[in-house]
C-alpha cells in the first residue's frame, strides 16, 4: 500500500495566468505544496499537467518523491472536474485498490507538512477525510432565513462555535472508495481542522494580494535558518557584485562597477571568523584585481564546474558542503547553489534560480549591495 499526494495543475488558468507557477512569495506558487509534501509521510506525489512549462518549473525543484503525469487535453479543459483526472491517473497507472489517495491543491498553499501527516492520521478512523477551517460568519439563505444562528439570540463571536467549512487544502480516500463513488470522497467522512486563516484560496487576483501577507506572517516568518554553521561565503561575479553590465569606453576598454558595500561585508565576515572568496566563470583581470583589493581568501576565475571547485575546497578546508553559503543569479550557478548549505539569489536572479527550493531571495539587485544584505543576515 502506497500514500499517493496527488496535485491537479493544469496550464490553462483564466483568472490568474499561469497561476500554477506565478511566483508566489519569491517561489513559484505549486512549490510550496511540493516542499511540505516531500517533508511528509507520503510515498509518491503526483503532479498532473498538460503543460511543459509547469512540468519543467516542477522537475527543476529536484524533489525526490515528486513525479509528473501528463494528462489528456480533454480532462484538461475549463469544464474538466478535478474527478475526470483523478480517475483518468488511477486507470492509467493502475493503482492498488488499497492505495491512499490525497487530492492537494496548488491554491491552498499554507498546508504544512504535520497538516498532511495529521490529516493522514486521521485517515485511520474513516472512509474519507476533508481539511477545513472553523468560520466565525454568520450564513444566510437567499430567502432571507438565517443557516447557522438565532436572529433573537446573536452570540457573542467568542461564545460562537460557527460552522466548519472547506478550506480546499486537501482530500483524503482510498483508491477503492474514489473508483467506486467516481468522487474524491465519499461515505464516512473525517473533518481535519486547520487554522482560521487557511480559509483563502487563490481563485482570482485579490485573493492572491491577501493569501501572500498571511502567508509572510503566518508561514514564512515561523522559518528560522542556522547560518552559525557557515565556514566559507562565496560569491558569483557578474549580476551579483556587479549589475551585469558590460561597459566600454571609447578605446573599447572594459569597466564594471562593483558596490563598496558588498566589499565591507565580506570584511566584516572575515572577521567574524567565516572565510570568504568570489567565484566566476569569466576569467578577467579586473576580476582579479577586485578580489586582489578585497584581500578575499578565495578567487576562482574561469570555473566551468563551479560546484566541483567547491567540492575540492571543502576537502581541502576539512567542511561539508553544508557550512557553505554561495550567491548566484544564473544558470551557471543553478548546481553549486543546489547543493550548498545555505542559497540565496539577487531580486533579478533568473527564474530557474529563484525556484531552487529553499533558496533566499534577497530585496536588492545584483550590484546593488546584495552581497552586503546577505551577509548581513548571516552575521544578525
Amino acid at each position: 500500500m502506497s500514500v499517493i499526494a496527488f496535485i491537479p495543475a493544469r496550464g490553462g488558468s483564466k483568472s490568474i495566468p499561469e497561476k500554477n507557477i506565478k511566483s508566489f512569495c519569491g517561489k513559484p506558487l505549486i512549490f510550496w505544496n511540493l516542499q511540505e509534501l516531500q517533508n511528509s509521510n507520503v510515498d509518491r506525489i503526483i503532479v498532473a499537467t498538460d503543460c511543459k512549462k509547469i512540468k519543467d518549473i516542477v522537475l527543476s525543484f529536484n524533489l525526490q518523491k515528486v513525479e509528473v503525469y501528463d494528462r489528456k487535453k480533454e480532462n484538461a479543459q475549463d469544464i474538466s472536474s478535478t474527478e475526470s483526472v483523478i480517475l483518468e491517473y488511477i486507470k492509467a497507472e493502475d493503482l492498488n485498490s488499497k492505495d491512499v489517495f490525497m487530492l492537494v491543491q496548488a491554491t491552498s498553499p499554507f498546508t504544512q507538512s504535520s497538516h498532511f501527516d495529521e490529516g493522514l492520521e486521521l485517515f485511520k478512523n474513516y472512509d474519507s477525510v476533508l481539511s477545513c477551517c472553523q468560520s466565525k460568519r454568520f450564513y444566510w439563505e437567499r430567502n432571507g432565513k438565517p443557516i447557522n444562528y438565532d436572529i433573537f439570540n446573536r452570540p457573542r463571536r467568542q461564545d460562537f462555535q460557527g460552522s466548519l467549512v472547506e478550506n480546499g487544502a486537501f482530500y483524503i480516500s482510498s483508491v477503492k472508495d474514489i473508483k467506486k463513488s467516481k468522487n474524491r470522497i465519499s461515505r464516512n467522512i473525517g473533518m481535519y481542522q486547520m487554522p482560521e486563516y487557511t480559509f483563502t484560496e487563490i481563485d482570482d487576483p485579490e485573493d492572491w494580494i491577501v493569501a501572500e501577507s498571511i502567508m509572510k506572517k503566518k508561514i514564512l516568518t515561523n522559518i528560522n535558518i542556522d547560518f552559525s554553521k557557515i565556514k566559507i561565503f562565496l560569491s558569483d561575479v557578474d549580476g551579483v557584485m556587479t549589475d551585469a553590465g558590460m561597459y566600454y569606453t571609447e578605446n573599447g576598454d572594459e569597466f564594471k562597477k562593483f558596490c563598496t558595500y558588498d566589499g565591507m561585508g565580506m570584511q566584516l565576515l572575515q572577521k567574524s571568523g567565516v572565510k570568504v572568496g568570489m567565484l566566476t566563470t569569466e576569467d578577467r583581470d579586473l576580476n582579479r584585481r577586485r578580489a586582489k583589493k578585497l584581500a578575499l581568501d578565495f578567487d576562482y576565475h574561469g570555473a566551468k564546474d563551479k560546484l566541483q571547485i567547491v567540492k575540492e575546497l571543502c576537502e581541502r578546508e576539512n567542511i561539508t558542503l553544508c557550512e557553505v553559503a554561495y550567491i548566484g543569479d544564473d544558470v551557471n550557478c543553478f548546481e553549486l547553489l543546489s547543493n550548498v548549505g545555505i542559497a540565496a539569489c539577487p531580486n533579478n536572479a533568473v527564474k530557474r534560480i529563484k525556484s531552487i527550493p529553499n533558496i533566499i531571495h534577497l530585496q536588492k539587485n545584483g550590484g546593488e549591495g546584495v552581497v552586503r544584505e546577505f551577509v548581513e543576515l548571516i552575521l544578525s
